[in-house]
């Protein structure tokens, strides 16, 4: 998508020329240049960290008064924005070269967001899906639970669970060697390594396989026509297997058939993290949305980071053709991701906008849903994907805690589990 800075008046991109603002790639996330910090917020980083001339407590009146004329300013060039935005960006975004179908600004008409609250909504026609992970975790035994629900209008719900008790903390612990290696290494000030005991398959649980498991009700158990989802359909976990590539091609090969065959799909993010999506979705009015480009251009970025080549001796088989496993995500990208179309909705103006995501030749009716459904809560989010969850929450709940308290009752343990500790995580 481009940023509005890189457009002459003709529509035509110009190439960034300050090495300064080349966008930094997910690894670099956290680097900051002196200049960047200065042009951000004003003064030098130097500046800010010296303690000498922090204020001593709070004056209220004074902090208020700051407050007050910082965000006055904000204002005045957010709208500012907002006006040359609606002007000058939008009309460009159809003009643009390589843009979806639908690309630019739209307004959902009323009449047709009652006829998707008739037609598609109520009568069950959308089914959405969420899921939560929760993790017992003890020095004798993690126990993981993923737990997905799907809902519709029309009062249908079914709910999947599935747990994983992980033994190999049971059997192995920490090996007394390894951490003996690590200390050594440390002397050494060799810190290419992590810790001994870091949980990289708990992560993997509560991220990659939680999204494939929403993501795979919605495709293989949902009977509706539209299906609804949380979230980026494609995150970055399921590109990259979370390092695994046996994850890796079954999650993308299943992401092809939401993408490729079913189509009828969207995803809604909650609000935009990025702020360039922020500032332009700011600029929509109530009951608008705009289509700004495609996911391929998204995960492009992702692309360039080595982590990417894994498995790089292996054959995968697409399409009944054996290609380089380095190849794999390259090509999804090209040819399944530049399918997906990334947009911005808005319900009111006391809602924030929100992200969607739909196949590029169903965006305009995925709108329609998306900011129809939305409309029924005061928050600007959809209806059905907080059913979802609520759903989800209320299956299963503390359900794992209970029964992990009950089992280490009958072992004798009575007071084992009050050392463990137990978490949720959402897509």
């Amino acid at each position: 998508m481009p940023d509005l800075n890189e457009l002459t008046g003709n529509g035509q991109r110009v190439p960034a020329t300050e090495p300064d603002k080349v966008p930094f790639s997910p690894d670099d996330e956290f680097g900051v240049s002196t200049r960047a910090f200065e042009e951000q917020f004003g003064e030098s980083i130097l500046e800010t960290l010296n303690v000498e001339k922090w204020r001593i407590g709070i004056d209220l009146n004074e902090e208020f008064r700051r407050f007050r004329d910082e965000v006055r300013e904000a204002e005045q060039s957010e709208n500012s924005k907002e006006k040359e935005i609606r002007e000058r960006f939008f009309p460009l975004l159809a003009k643009l070269e390589n843009m979806p179908k639908n690309a630019g600004k739209h307004e959902a008409l009323q009449e047709d967001l009652e006829a998707t609250h008739r037609g598609l909504l109520f009568n069950g026609g959308v089914e959405a899906c969420d899921g939560i992970v929760q993790i017992h975790d003890t020095l004798p035994l993690t126990i993981y639970q993923i737990g997905v629900s799907l809902v519709s209008y029309q009062g249908d719900q079914n709910n999947w669970g599935q747990r994983f008790f992980r033994h190999e903390l049971r059997r192995k612990g920490i090996d007394v060697d390894e951490l003996i290696q690590f200390l050594e290494r440390r002397d050494r000030r060799d810190s290419s390594t992590r810790p001994p005991g870091g949980d990289q398959l708990g992560e993997l649980v509560q991220n990659a396989m939680l999204q494939y498991a929403e993501r795979a009700v919605l495709l293989r158990h949902s009977q509706a026509v539209w299906r609804m989802g949380h979230g980026n359909p494609v995150t970055y976990e399921l590109l990259t297997g979370g390092n695994n590539l046996d994850l890796m091609v079954l999650a993308t090969e299943m992401l092809r058939e939401l993408i490729e065959q079913r189509q009828r799909f969207v995803f809604v993010a909650s609000e935009p993290r990025d702020r360039l999506y922020l500032t332009i979705g700011q600029a929509l009015r109530p009951m608008e949305y705009a289509i700004m480009g495609t996911l391929d251009d998204r995960l492009g970025t992702w692309f360039r980071q080595a982590r990417f080549k894994i498995g790089v001796s292996k054959k995968l088989l697409w399409d009944q053709e054996l290609i380089d496993s380095a190849e794999w995500i390259p090509r999804f990208i090209e040819r399944v991701a530049s399918k997906v179309v990334v947009g911005l909705f808005r319900t009111t103006l006391l809602a924030p906008p929100q992200v969607f995501y739909a196949h590029e030749d169903h965006s305009k009716i995925a709108a329609h849903i998306a900011i129809a459904d939305s409309m029924l809560r005061v928050q600007g989010t959809p209806l059905l994907l907080h059913m979802a969850q609520h759903t989800c929450n209320a299956v299963f709940g503390d359900s794992l805690e209970a029964l992990a308290e009950q089992a280490y009752a009958a072992a004798g343990a009575h007071n084992r589990y009050f050392s463990g500790r137990s978490h949720r995580v959402r897509s």
